[in-house]
């Protein structure tokens, strides 16, 4: 059985966009699909609670505890809670990537600087991380009731802890201190539960994937029908990315060297050979991916390219759009930035860039037909507003083309639904992220070389496209501080619109750098000579680099006090 095409039916109250499935794409579905639901019928309840309700509400907990079936529901459940498309492009939103400017979403809320304890984001996502970690500890404490097969057992209590660290992980990087629990609590005790110093919540998330390691398979070992489980290399890759975030650069190494060099331990993994390709339905399941979260055709989609998407190819509106700091940051065809290259001429800005820009952004002139393989031909998108052709040109703010002149194009499903609804897995780890991990800490240690350098940037521009010597060769005049800069264009360009960005920013501690001031379309005002201009962001370095704790809880709860710097209570 193929576990993690994670859930089931939720209560109407808390109806998630997309249906969900039990069944990954190959293989007959139906008669999983019709299990799933009935066992999800009754967990419906579990994405709905705050951490003290029952999830089984009034199903009977000795009938259901009878079967691995029925366990395995609520593993998917896990699965299904920790991540989502929808969290990847709100994750997005928050950053200098994508803009929200069709209507104020919280995302965009939170940029203009007007985030406030009761800003509604902040409290969904606190009550949805701790309802899967709630799932997972419910299941932890009941599994071993079940007369099954010792290794069945641990490998599937191995994948949960995996997922419950996940979504620590993501609690304590947005609120910091955050209460940190591995059982079920009650009523009274999720009234009294206090903040856990972040140091200490992710002391015992490395703790949990150094404890659960090697009770995962590796890649190499799945059969088709596991395909998409957790694995060993997603387990080092966690330990790698939470290293990462609080900038222990030996660990960072320590674990990314496990990857790139322990393949009989922890997995083969390789860069996939076509960057562009590297985010459809057809790439799926190859040696870059370490950890995704699927989606399946029919059965279970995402719709969010909908209100991305150029109009003529079927979107509804624009909603989120590329801003031109993203664009900006696309390298020329010789490894230089647009400022410095003689190939970057300003009449034709997009020409001889950054082969990953056009696998990315849909700019003007963007030759649709030459880079979606959709079936059309000859189509060009013109987003100027002095195009002849008008359909996705920029026609001013609040309109349903693009705001900023720009539309996405990663992870536009060629294959796609009715209404562009989407069944691409949402790539959370690949090998790319591996390298450049390895990369900064090396630079960070003083210890950047040529050897690094063509272990890491090297391979991943050539799959990228670049050609040129000077795009491709080790940069041995580049100080510490010049090659820092290098990694993090690198890292943003290949990375874009994958949720990893604000979470940079928030390490780097650029946030005034990048999030403050206004944010920038194409240069199509006044005779090509000025940029859109959209909102003015406000960025307040003592205050938003981390969420305030809901309002709603602090109200429940006063051990949740002191709220974060900042914020009121």
């Amino acid at each position: 059985m193929h576990i993690n095409k994670h859930t089931t039916k939720h209560a109407p109250t808390c109806t998630p966009k997309h249906t969900a499935i039990g069944q990954r794409k190959q293989g007959i579905i139906a008669p999983l699909l019709r299990s799933i639901l009935a066992g999800g019928a009754l967990l419906c309840l579990v994405s709905c609670n705050d951490m003290d309700t029952s999830p089984l509400g009034t199903y009977p907990e000795d009938q259901f505890w009878t079967s691995i079936e029925k366990a395995q529901y609520m593993l998917n459940m896990v699965y299904n809670q920790h991540y989502s498309a929808g969290t990847m492009w709100n994750d997005e939103t928050l950053t200098d990537n994508l803009i929200h400017a069709r209507d104020f979403c919280d995302e965009r809320t939170i940029r203009d600087g007007n985030a406030e304890t009761t800003t509604t984001t902040f409290a969904t996502t606190w009550k949805n991380l701790y309802a899967g970690i709630k799932t997972a500890n419910m299941f932890l404490e009941n599994i071993d009731k079940l007369q099954a097969n010792q290794h069945t057992l641990t490998r599937m209590k191995a994948q949960a802890r995996y997922l419950r660290a996940w979504m620590y992980l993501r609690l304590t990087s947005l609120y910091g201190d955050v209460p940190y629990f591995t059982t079920n609590l009650t009523t009274a005790e999720a009234k009294r539960v206090s903040r856990t110093p972040h140091t200490q919540v992710m002391t015992a998330i490395h703790n949990e994937l150094t404890a659960i390691v090697n009770y995962l398979p590796r890649r190499d070992d799945l059969t088709n029908d596991e395909r998409g489980q957790i694995t060993r290399g997603a387990a080092i890759m966690l330990q790698a990315r939470a290293y990462l975030y609080d900038a222990d650069w030996a660990a960072v190494e320590q674990y990314c060297l496990m990857l790139m060099n322990e393949q009989e331990q922890y997995g083969h993994y390789a860069l996939y050979p076509n960057y562009q390709d590297l985010f459809s339905q057809d790439a799926e399941y190859n040696a870059e991916i370490i950890a995704d979260y699927e989606y399946a055709p029919r059965v279970r989609t995402w719709g969010e390219m909908h209100d991305m998407a150029p109009i003529s190819v079927g979107a509804r509106v624009n909603g989120r759009a590329p801003t031109e700091s993203l664009v900006s940051a696309y390298l020329m065809e010789d490894g230089l930035t647009t400022d410095a290259s003689p190939l970057y001429n300003a009449k034709h800005p997009y020409a001889h860039r950054d082969p990953r820009l056009t696998a990315t952004v849909v700019y003007d002139g963007y030759r649709w037909s030459d880079n979606v393989p959709d079936g059309t031909t000859g189509k060009i998108i013109y987003t100027h507003p002095n195009s002849n052709i008008t359909t996705d040109a920029y026609a001013g703010p609040n309109k349903n083309q693009t705001p900023t002149g720009y539309y996405v194009r990663k992870y536009y499903d060629a294959k796609h639904e009715d209404r562009l609804a989407s069944s691409i897995n949402i790539i959370t780890m690949r090998y790319a992220d591996v390298l450049l991990m390895y990369a900064e800490a090396m630079n960070e240690q003083g210890k950047m070389s040529q050897e690094v350098w063509n272990a890491t940037l090297r391979p991943i521009r050539q799959r990228a496209g670049f050609t040129l010597a000077s795009a491709l060769d080790y940069p041995t005049t580049a100080t510490q501080a010049d090659m820092r800069d290098i990694i993090r264009r690198e890292r943003r360009c290949e990375l874009a619109l994958e949720g990893l960005r604000w979470f940079d920013i928030k390490r780097w501690r650029i946030g005034k750098q990048c999030l403050d001031g206004y944010v920038l379309g194409a240069r199509f005002i006044n005779n090509n000579t000025e940029n859109i201009r959209l909102d003015k962001y406000i960025f307040d370095e003592n205050r938003d680099y981390l969420w305030s704790v809901p309002q709603t809880q602090m109200d429940i709860n006063p051990n949740l006090m002191p709220n974060n710097p900042g914020y009121s209570r």
